[in-house]
C-alpha cells in the first residue's frame, strides 16, 4: 500500500494541546494569587454588610466585615487590597470634606486593616473626592457647574496626607485631573510620606461600565465626568497622559477599564518601564455574573478567560472582585 506523505502537515502546534499537562507546561501566560489586587467598599454607620445589587456577592462593608476580608485576601495570597470609603449620606458636602477629615471613613478603615495586617498586604486608597462630594464629581466646581482643576489638586493634596498619615502603602489618585500625580507626589514628599506610593489612573476612560460602581460607593452624580475622563474612541491620548504621569512621578501605572481597552493596556505594558495594573471593573464583573447565573456562559471559565487576557495584555497587576476566589483557586 503507498502513502502520499506529503499531503499531510508537516508541523502540528496540536502536538502542543494534546493533554491538560502539555498545555499547563507551555503555557505562555500565567496569573498568580500575587497579581491580584482586591477592591473593597467600606460604608460608614451600618452594622452588617450591605450587598451590592448590581454586583452579587460584593457587599459594602462594616469595618469588623472589611478586616475579616483584609484577612481572607492575604491568606489567599493576594498582593493588595484597594479601599473605597463610604461616608453617610449628611456627611457629603460641595467640597467633600469627609475625604480630607482624618476621622472620616476611608481614613478609618486604613488605619483598621493597617492594624489587621500590618505591611504583609499592600493597602492602597482611592484618592478621589466622588464618594464624599454631595454632586458625585471627582473635584470641587466652580461658579459655572464645571469641576476646577486646580482646585480640586489642592484638595488632593490634602487627601493624600491625611491618607498616607492613616497608615496607607500606596495612594490612586482617579480623578483624572491635570497634574494631579505631581501635586500629589510634592504633597507626600513635603510630609515625609517618601516611601508612599503613587499608582496613577493614568488612562481611565468615560465608561457605561461603571454603573454598578456607583451604586456600590453611593454616588450622587448628575450627569457624567465626560470633560475630564478619557474619550473611548481615543487611544494616542493615552500615550500622552502616560508621559505626563511618568513624568510627575507615578510608581505604578494603570489602564480603567481593562476589558473594553485591552489594546490600550497592551501599547502602555510595551512603553514602560514601571509596573502596569489593569482594572477590572464593577460592569465586567458584572456582565459575568449576570450571564453566568442565566445559564449562559460557565462563569469559573469565564472568570479565568477574562483575567488571563488581561494579563497576557501585559498587566502585572489586575484589580479585580474575584481576586479572593481566584487566588484560592489558583
Amino acid at each position: 500500500m503507498s502513502t502520499t506523505y506529503g499531503t499531510f502537515p508537516g508541523s502540528r502546534p496540536r502536538r502542543l494541546r494534546t493533554t491538560p499537562a502539555m498545555r499547563r507546561m507551555v503555557a505562555e501566560t500565567r496569573l498568580h494569587p500575587a497579581d491580584l489586587i482586591l477592591p473593597a467598599f467600606v460604608r460608614e454607620g451600618i452594622s452588617t454588610p450591605v450587598p451590592i445589587s448590581a454586583m452579587p456577592g460584593v457587599v459594602q462593608h462594616t469595618r469588623d466585615t472589611l478586616r475579616k476580608a483584609a484577612v481572607e485576601a492575604l491568606e489567599a495570597g493576594v498582593s493588595g487590597i484597594m479601599l473605597f470609603g463610604v461616608p453617610e449620606e449628611a456627611k457629603k458636602d460641595a467640597a467633600g470634606t469627609a475625604g480630607t477629615d482624618p476621622d472620616g471613613i476611608l481614613q478609618v478603615a486604613i488605619r483598621d486593616v493597617k492594624a489587621e495586617v500590618g505591611d504583609e498586604l499592600v493597602i492602597m486608597s482611592d484618592l478621589c473626592l466622588d464618594e464624599f462630594t454631595d454632586h458625585g464629581h471627582c473635584g470641587v466646581l466652580d461658579a459655572d457647574g464645571r469641576v476646577d482643576n486646580d482646585a480640586t489638586l489642592e484638595r488632593y493634596a490634602e487627601m493624600a496626607q491625611v491618607q498616607a498619615d492613616a497608615g496607607v502603602h500606596v495612594v490612586g489618585p482617579s480623578g483624572m485631573m491635570d497634574g494631579q500625580v505631581g501635586v500629589i507626589r510634592d504633597a507626600l514628599d513635603q510630609t515625609g510620606h517618601e516611601d508612599v506610593s503613587v499608582l496613577a489612573y493614568t488612562a481611565k476612560y468615560a465608561s457605561a461600565f461603571y454603573g454598578p460602581f456607583r451604586e456600590a460607593v453611593g454616588s450622587s452624580l448628575q450627569g457624567d465626568r465626560k470633560t475630564y475622563q478619557q474619550d473611548a474612541a481615543n487611544s494616542r491620548e493615552s500615550m500622552r497622559e502616560l508621559a505626563l504621569d511618568l513624568a510627575e512621578g507615578a510608581d505604578m501605572v494603570m489602564v480603567k477599564p481593562a476589558m473594553p481597552y485591552l489594546d490600550i493596556l497592551a501599547k502602555v505594558a510595551e512603553a514602560v518601564d514601571v509596573p502596569v495594573a489593569a482594572y477590572q471593573i464593577s460592569g465586567e464583573y458584572a456582565m459575568v455574573e449576570a450571564a453566568a447565573a442565566n445559564g449562559w456562559i460557565d462563569r469559573d471559565r469565564a472568570i479565568m478567560e477574562t483575567l488571563t487576557g488581561v494579563k497576557r495584555a501585559g498587566a502585572n497587576m489586575i484589580l479585580t472582585y474575584w481576586a479572593t476566589e481566584v487566588a484560592r483557586q489558583l
